[in-house]
């Protein structure tokens, strides 16, 4: 973020002992056994198998009351293995812990997932913001963009993200200043005010997070000092003002080592509820191994979103690795978003992040109704570009903009198409 711009199943395993075959008089024949059966309250992970309507059906990914009747094919979360025999109920639902026996699976990885720690029941606290929502950073410096005081966020967002804390002597801790020339521009704003602004988008149900990074942000954890100070400090923001989380957007660099010890840290000051967000660059979410990437897997059960910038990015490979693609359109959008989708986190834990407009970024803006076109492709597989994604990911978690300040400047035109269409998303 700137200142500036910012597979029909080959052989299946019988599940049941005595139950894979059936033989009949003068002609034999086997049946594959049912496994247990789906349940809508249970947690699958890849590779869980479960039975509905007399067929078996395997997780793609992490799904929970998605039936695998309804929710089966090329695209969905569960692939259908065909029609077996003899289902029985469960005595006790599947569990997103990993079993100490490798589990039945009716294909086996093409490629070893990431090593991350399913969530052992539901997905973490979000801070109980929206099934789908949208983000927009709220600039506090005036940079030519439209100045506002925090309550005047327009109503669209959900999530605003207060930009940027600043650093301070020690390594590691931020404090937060109002900018004196954004205090002139709106013609004047105290402390006091700001934090009665937090409060008064608490009361319209929004959730404000400080930010911490940014194009000219010197925050460095690289020890466990630095990630003691940082939790501490912002833990202290967090008290002070009434900030709902923290926005991790060093676009600088990072060490997921500290940084996630930081994090986890100031989750066990705040608790649950604790709003987890990170704003990485195109670039920094490529490879799994990456430091962005790999604090994001190291921190899945904390996390609550991902928001890539998609932006100021050049040409990128796409989950595909078939071809570079070139930044402002479709294709860009969902081939690189797929990366994280496919290589570890959550279709909840993901989020497309792009300019308000053609100011607010060097390069890679696209209209708005590209934004929503990019979200239907992820999310149902429609209104895509010539890239189609390897699955669908319903619980894609909505859009992010840089920023709010650009889009009001723009008469809204970012948020006012966004937002309505994310309640079409499934």
């Amino acid at each position: 973020m700137k200142r500036s711009r910012s597979v029909i199943l080959a052989t299946v395993t019988a599940l049941a002992a005595g139950g894979a075959a059936t033989y009949f008089a003068g002609n034999a024949s086997a049946a594959t056994a049912c496994g247990p059966a789906w349940s809508a309250s249970a947690v699958y992970v890849k590779g869980n198998v479960a039975s509905q309507n007399g067929h078996n059906y395997t997780a793609k990914w992490w799904t929970q009351n998605e039936s695998p009747a309804v929710r089966s094919g090329q695209w969905d979360v569960w692939a259908d293995n065909g029609v077996c025999e003899g289902g029985t109920t469960p005595t006790t639902p599947p569990t997103t812990t990993p079993p100490t026996t490798t589990p039945p699976t009716t294909t086996p990885p093409t490629t070893t997932p990431p090593t991350t720690t399913p969530p052992t029941t539901q997905p973490p606290s979000n801070g109980t913001l929206p099934k789908h929502f949208l983000t927009g950073y709220w600039q506090n410096f005036d940079n030519g963009a439209a100045p506002l005081k925090l309550a005047a966020v327009p109503n669209t967002y959900d999530l605003i993200a207060v930009a940027f804390a600043d650093a301070t002597s020690t390594p590691g801790a931020v404090t937060f200043n109002l900018d004196p020339g954004l205090a002139t521009a709106v013609g004047g704003y105290t402390d006091a005010q700001f934090k009665a602004d937090i409060a008064t988008l608490h009361s319209r149900g929004k959730k404000v997070i400080i930010s911490v990074g940014g194009e000219k942000g010197t925050v460095a954890v690289n020890s466990a000092s630095a990630a003691t100070a940082f939790a501490d400090s912002v833990h202290t923001l967090i008290r002070n003002y009434g900030f709902d989380g923290v926005d991790i957007d060093l676009e600088n660099g990072l060490n997921p080592t500290y940084m996630a010890q930081a994090l986890r840290s100031l989750r066990a000051k705040v608790g649950s509820s604790l709003i987890i967000t990170m704003a990485p660059q195109t670039i920094d979410m490529q490879n799994p191994a990456s430091s962005y990437f790999k604090l994001a897997l190291d921190i899945k059960d904390i996390l609550t979103v991902v928001f890539t910038q998609y932006y100021n990015s050049g040409a990128m490979l796409g989950c595909d690795n078939n071809a570079a693609y070139g930044q402002g359109n479709v294709n860009f959008l969902t081939a690189l978003a797929c990366i994280p989708l496919q290589n570890g986190l959550r279709p909840d834990q993901v989020a497309l992040g792009l300019p308000s407009s053609t100011r607010a970024a060097g390069g890679g803006y696209v209209a708005p109704s590209v934004v929503n076109a990019a979200l239907d492709c992820l999310a149902k597989g429609t209104n895509c570009g010539t890239f189609k994604p390897p699955a669908t990911y319903p619980g894609i978690r909505g859009a992010m903009t840089w920023s709010i300040n650009w889009d009001v400047t723009n008469g809204n035109a970012w948020a006012n198409t966004v937002d309505p269409h994310l309640a079409t998303l499934p």
